[in-house]
C-alpha cells in the first residue's frame, strides 16, 4: 500500500491589516518588569545573607554555654533570641552531630529560660566578654517581602508574556498557540497517491465513494440543478477492513488536499482545547477547499452525550458539540467533505448521524472470495512467488479474513521463507502462515501422555462429527500441537459464502461442538475441563436460537434479547430485560434441552463411528497433525451432499 507523501509546509506569515510585514519587531531584552524583578532578587539575596543566622557556625546553646564557662568566648552580640559571637580559640571538639569544621564566628538561638536569665549575664561579666545589643529581629522585613513577592511576580510576568504572544495572530505562535492548533496532517496529491485501483474488493463501498469524488471534481455539475453537496460520509465496518485506505483513495481520486486526524487527538486535559482544535481544523480546511477532512475512530469523541459514565459536561462532549456546530455551519458553496471511520457506530450520538451532517453511511464489510483474491494479489505484488502458490485456494481457505489479516498472512509467509533462506515464497509458507494466523504459534511446553491421549480423542470427536454430518463445513486439519491457549484444534474450511443458515445446520454445529466432550466420556469415562470453550460457544448459539431466532416451539417467534450495553461506551449504567422471570426460566429450560439433545446425539453418532474415531486418534498420537487428504484415507470418503444441505 503506497501512502501519499509530503506534508505541506506551513504557509508564509500573514500580512497585518496596516499592510506592514507580519514580522514582529524584536522586543527589548530588558523591560521595566524584568529590571524590577532583578532588583527584588538582589535585595532579597543581600538581606537574607545579612541575617544574623547566616553568620558563622550554628551551634547548640548548651555547647555555647559550656565554652562560655571555659572562658573561650571573646565577644557576643544579642539580636533578640539570636546570639552571635566569636571564639577566643576555635573549640577542638565540635558539638555532637555537627558536620564540617567550626569557624571563628558562631551563632545560636537562646533558649527561653536563658533569654533574660541573670546567670547568663553574670557568666558573661565574670568571663569579661564584650557584650553588644542590636535590633530584636531574626530577619529583615524587607528580605521577607522580597522573597514573597519576587517569585509570584516572576511567574505572573512569564504567563502574561506567553498569553500575549499566543493571543497575537501575527506572532510566532508561542507555547499556547501551538498547543491549541489542530494536529491534523495534510497530504497533497503526488505521483504515488492511493487510488481506487489500489483497493481490492469493496466494490459497493467504492461505488458509493465515487459519487463523492465527482462532487469534489465538478461541484457545479450538481449545484446548478439544486443538488446539495454531502457534508459527511461515515465509513462503518469491523477493524482492518480498509476504511482508512478507502478515505485516502477517495482523496487520491479527487486530487484534493487530504487532512487526516484521529478522534483521540482532539481530547486534552485542559477544558476547551478540543473545541479550539476543531475550530482550527475546519478553518484550515475552508482555506484549502475543495478538500477532504478524515477523522479516524470518531467514536473517541462522538459517543452518546449525557449517558453512561462521565455525564454531560466533560471535555469530550464540548468537542463533539463543536464538531456538530462546524458541520452544520457549512455553506452550500463550501466543497469540503468530512469522512469519518468507526467500528462502533452503535455508540455514536444520534445528532452526529442525522441527515445534514453525515449524509452517507457506507458499510465496509469483510471481503468475499473475489475480494480476498484481489487483496492477496495486491499484497503479493512485490513478493516473489513460487510456481506452486495458488492464491485462489488461499482465498477460499481464508473466509472471514479482513484486509489487514490477509496482509498479515502474506507477510508471515514471506518471513518464514526468508528465515529458511528461500528465493521465493512457496505454498507451504502460506499454509504455515494460515495456521499461525488462525491457531497461533506453537507452544514450547509438552503435554504428558495422558493429556495427549485425552486431547487426541477430544479433537477426533469434533472431526468425526464434522466429517459425517450434513450442514457442517469440511474438516481442513486436525492438530494436537498446543497453540495459544488451546491444547489442540480442529479447523474447518467453508467452501462457499453463507449469508443465512437454517435450524438443521445450527443443530448439526451444536452436535459437532459437543463431539469432543462426548468422545472423552465414551473413551475415558470422564469429562475434562478442556471442553469449557466448546460449551461456552455452544451455549451462546443455543440461547440465540431460543431467544433471538424463534427456533423453540415453547418460546415461539418472539425476541427476548437481554441488554448487554457498556456504560463506558456511552450507554446506560443498568442492564435491563423486557420479559418476566418466568419467561427467563423457560428460556433457560429450552436452552438446556437443546444442549442436552446435542450431547446425546453426539454420543450416539460417535458410537456408530467408533472405529473411525479410534483410527483418527491413533494417527494424531503418531503424527500430531492430520491434513484433509489424510482424513480421507483414515475416515473414508465424506458423504455426498454433507456440505450442501438445502436451507429453509
Amino acid at each position: 500500500m503506497e501512502k501519499p507523501s509530503g506534508e505541506v509546509p506551513k504557509p508564509p506569515r500573514p500580512v497585518k491589516p496596516d499592510g506592514s510585514s507580519g514580522e514582529e519587531p524584536r522586543r527589548r531584552a530588558f523591560g521595566p518588569m524584568t529590571l524590577l524583578l532583578i532588583a527584588l532578587f538582589l535585595m532579597g539575596g543581600y538581606l537574607l545573607f545579612d541575617s544574623p543566622s547566616n553568620h558563622g557556625s550554628t551551634v547548640p546553646y548548651q555547647f555555647f554555654f559550656r565554652e562560655l564557662e571555659k572562658q573561650n568566648v571573646k565577644s557576643v552580640t544579642f539580636y533578640g533570641e539570636i546570639l552571635t559571637g566569636t571564639w577566643k580559640e576555635i573549640p577542638a571538639t565540635p558539638p555532637e552531630g555537627f558536620r564540617g569544621n567550626l569557624r571563628p564566628e558562631f551563632n545560636t538561638v537562646l533558649l527561653p529560660p536563658y533569654a533574660e536569665d541573670s546567670e547568663l549575664v553574670a557568666t558573661l561579666k565574670r568571663s569579661k566578654v564584650e557584650t553588644f545589643s542590636a535590633e530584636r529581629t531574626t530577619i529583615s522585613p524587607l528580605a521577607e517581602l522580597a522573597v514573597w513577592l519576587a517569585i509570584p511576580a516572576l511567574f505572573l510576568v512569564v504567563m502574561w508574556s506567553m498569553m500575549r504572544r499566543s493571543a497575537d495572530p501575527f506572532s510566532g505562535g508561542g507555547m499556547m498557540g501551538s498547543f491549541i492548533r489542530s494536529p491534523a496532517r495534510r497530504f497533497e496529491k503526488t505521483d504515488k497517491a492511493v487510488t481506487f485501483d489500489d483497493v481490492a474488493g469493496l466494490k459497493s463501498a467504492k461505488q458509493d465513494l465515487q459519487e463523492v469524488v465527482e462532487f469534489l471534481k465538478t461541484p457545479k455539475r450538481f449545484t446548478r440543478l439544486g443538488a446539495k453537496i454531502p457534508k459527511g460520509v461515515l465509513l462503518l465496518g469491523p477493524p482492518g477492513t480498509g476504511k482508512t485506505l478507502l478515505a485516502r483513495a477517495t482523496a487520491g481520486e479527487a486530487g484534493v488536499p487530504f487532512f487526516s486526524i484521529n478522534g483521540s487527538e482532539f481530547i486534552q486535559m485542559f477544558v476547551g482545547v478540543g473545541a479550539t482544535r476543531v475550530r482550527d481544523l475546519f478553518k484550515t480546511a475552508r482555506e484549502s477547499a475543495p478538500c477532504i477532512v478524515f477523522i479516524d475512530e470518531i467514536d473517541a469523541v462522538g459517543r452518546v452525550r449525557g449517558a453512561g459514565v462521565g455525564g454531560g459536561h466533560d471535555e469530550r462532549e464540548q468537542t463533539l458539540n463543536q464538531i456538530l456546530s462546524e458541520m452544520d455551519g457549512f455553506q452550500q458553496t463550501d466543497t469540503i467533505i468530512v469522512i469519518a471511520a468507526t467500528n462502533r457506530n452503535d455508540v455514536l450520538d444520534p445528532a452526529l448521524l442525522r441527515p445534514g451532517r453525515f449524509d452517507r453511511h457506507v458499510t465496509v464489510e469483510k471481503p468475499a472470495r473475489e475480494g480476498r483474491l484481489g487483496i492477496l494479489k495486491v499484497h503479493t505484488r512485490k513478493v516473489p512467488l513460487a510456481d506452486d502458490v495458488d492464491l485462489e485456494a488461499m482465498a477460499r481457505a481464508t473466509m472471514g479474513y479482513s484486509g489487514a489479516e490477509l496482509e498479515k498472512l502474506v507477510n508471515e509467509a514471506a518471513i518464514k521463507a526468508a528465515r529458511e533462506d528461500k528465493r521465493k515464497v512457496e505454498m507451504s509458507d502460506f499454509l504455515f502462515a494460515h495456521d499461525l494466523v488462525v491457531m497461533g504459534a506453537p507452544r514450547d511446553e509438552q503435554m504428558d501422555a495422558h493429556e495427549k491421549k485425552l486431547t487426541a480423542w477430544h479433537e477426533s470427536g469434533h472431526a468425526v462429527l464434522g466429517w459425517f454430518q450434513h450442514g457442517v463445513d469440511p474438516v481442513h486439519k486436525v492438530s494436537i500441537v498446543p497453540r495459544g491457549r488451546a491444547l489442540g484444534v480442529t479447523m474447518f474450511a467453508p467452501e462457499k459464502e453463507l449469508y443465512n443458515v437454517g435450524e438443521k445446520q445450527l443443530r448439526a454445529r451444536l452436535i459437532m461442538m459437543m463431539g469432543g466432550r462426548a468422545a472423552e466420556k465414551l473413551v475415558f469415562n470422564e469429562y475434562s475441563a478442556g471442553a469449557q470453550d466448546d460449551i461456552d460457544r455452544a451455549t451462546r448459539l443455543a440461547r440465540k436460537m431460543v431467544a433471538s431466532w424463534g427456533m423453540s416451539e415453547k418460546i415461539g417467534p418472539v425476541s427476548f434479547k437481554q441488554s448487554e450495553e457498556h456504560p463506558f461506551l456511552g450507554k446506560e449504567m443498568h442492564s435491563y430485560r423486557e420479559f418476566s422471570e418466568e419467561t427467563a426460566r423457560l428460556i433457560d429450560i429450552e436452552v438446556q434441552k437443546i444442549m442436552q439433545e446435542a450431547s446425546e446425539a453426539a454420543t450416539r453418532m460417535l458410537n456408530d463411528h467408533r472405529p473411525q474415531l479410534d483410527r483418527l486418534a491413533e494417527a494424531l498420537l503418531e503424527h500430531e497433525n492430520v491434513e484433509q487428504t489424510q482424513l480421507t484415507e483414515i475416515l473414508g470418503p465424506r458423504p455426498l451432499g454433507s456440505d450442501e444441505e438445502p436451507r429453509d
